[in-house]
Order: C-alpha cells, then sequence, then structure tokens
C-alpha cells in the first residue's frame, strides 16, 4: 500500500496536477491566498475533480513543519519510480548525460540538483541509499516539478554503480578541488556522467578512485569552493555548451 505524504509550494504541487492527478489525496489553501496564482491552483484541481479544502496558515505550518509553503501543502501518494540503473543504461547514446551525487545530505542542494539536471537534459539523478537525503517535502518544493520528470535512482553500492556505468562505454568524470585538469580544458563528448560530492567533505576517496578523469572548476576569486548545485549547473551546462557547438 502507498503511504501518504506532503509536499508544499505552488510549483510542486502545480507539476503533480499535471503529472501524475491520480496520486494527490486533497490539497490545503490557505484562506488568505486570494491571488490570481491561486484561483489558477483551485481551477487546475477542480478540473482534475481532486478535493480543497481551505485553512488557516497555522495547519499548514504544523503540516509540513515550516512556514514556507506559500499558503498550500498536498496530501500525495508516493509515486512508483521504476527506472533503475539498468533500465538507463539499457538506453544509451551519445547525448546520454548523468549526475551522480555522492552522499548529498541537504534537501535544498538536491532539490536545486534535480531541478539543474532538467534544464540541462540529464537522464536521471544517482545517489546512494545511506548518508544521502531522499525525496522530502522540501527537495520537491525546491525541484519546482523536477523531482516528477527526472528518476532519482537510489543504489545500494554507490562504486559498483560507477563501475557498470562505466562498462556501459560512459565516461565518469569526478569533480574534485585537488584535480590538475580544469573543466574548461577537457572535451566533452559521446555519453558522460558526472560526479560530485557531498556538502563540505567533497567526493569518498573511493569514488574519485573510480573515475575515468577528474577535473576542477577554474575560479579567480577569494573563494576556493562552490555549492554542489551550483557546481553541478556549472559541469552540465558546459557539457549541454559542447555539445551543441560539435
Amino acid at each position: 500500500m502507498s503511504t501518504a505524504k506532503t509536499i508544499f509550494g505552488f510549483h510542486a504541487i502545480t507539476s503533480r496536477i499535471r503529472q501524475h492527478p491520480e496520486s494527490i489525496q486533497e490539497i490545503f489553501l490557505d484562506a488568505h491566498r486570494n491571488d490570481q496564482r491561486a484561483q489558477n491552483l483551485i481551477t487546475l484541481a477542480k478540473n482534475q475533480g481532486i478535493r480543497l479544502s481551505i485553512c488557516d496558515a497555522e495547519k499548514l505550518n504544523k503540516m509540513v513543519g515550516t512556514t514556507h509553503h506559500q499558503g498550500v501543502v498536498a496530501s500525495v501518494l508516493a509515486i512508483q519510480n521504476r527506472a533503475t540503473i539498468e533500465t538507463i543504461l539499457d538506453d544509451i547514446s551519445d547525448s546520454t548525460l548523468l549526475l551522480l551525487l555522492d552522499g548529498v545530505k541537504d534537501p535544498y542542494n538536491l532539490g536545486a540538483c534535480l531541478r539543474i539536471a532538467d534544464a540541462f537534459g540529464a537522464q536521471a539523478v544517482v545517489v546512494p541509499k545511506d548518508n544521502a537525503v531522499g525525496l522530502t517535502s522540501t527537495v520537491y518544493k525546491v525541484a519546482s516539478g523536477s523531482a516528477e520528470s527526472i528518476p532519482l535512482i537510489t543504489v545500494t553500492n554507490f562504486a559498483r554503480t560507477i563501475r557498470l556505468i562505466k562498462q556501459q562505454g560512459i565516461w565518469v568524470i569526478g569533480a574534485a578541488l585537488e584535480a590538475n585538469d580544469t573543466l574548461d580544458h577537457i572535451q566533452l563528448s559521446g555519453p558522460t556522467a558526472w560526479i560530485l560530492g557531498s556538502e563540505g567533505e567533497g567526493m569518498r576517496k573511493l569514488t574519485q578512485e573510480n573515475c575515468d578523469q577528474l577535473i576542477r572548476i577554474p575560479m579567480i576569486g577569494h573563494v576556493n569552493s562552490l555549492n554542489v548545485s551550483v557546481a553541478a549547473g556549472i559541469c552540465l551546462f558546459e557539457t549541454l555548451r559542447q555539445r551543441n557547438r560539435s
């Protein structure tokens, strides 16, 4: 039996209505939201026959444990994501692009990475089962609908998954501060998988050892590291830029 959970925010809920309306049990809307955005959501929910309840902000705060819900919360059933790393690898082409995150624990970073993966055409985001955040309500909100469109694949053995990806002819590149090669001096063509490490700690040693190549993002300012989602955006954009140029 599917377990109900909550998601919040207009982007996350609107995307869920449009893509999986059958998974929404009920939408709760702040009584003070009488603006056009709220009216559009009400119309969309009614057209799909989704139950909608008007309530006060305090109830919404208690439901999701935060005040940053934009005045709308939905009770939803988990969507059965049938994508696996094997199904993704069954359909490899020169445009294959994967994003692997080694132990990202911040839901804001994971949500942003899902959004970035969607924006730049990645087929999936892959994360380890342990010591990493899963699909929480905050992840759904930050992803702004991308959690519905990009498979988040959880794997038990991260290193083994990297080796499997390499065996299928995908070039695996890890972003690491200590790398000698820089992003602006490498050629990005063919099927590619990017690996980025966790906040503050970076990639684990075994993860680095399994990469085909390590690169760093060149920076000229005083900071020597970037937020993982920012780094992911730079790496995926550069991949897309080079592919579109060729």
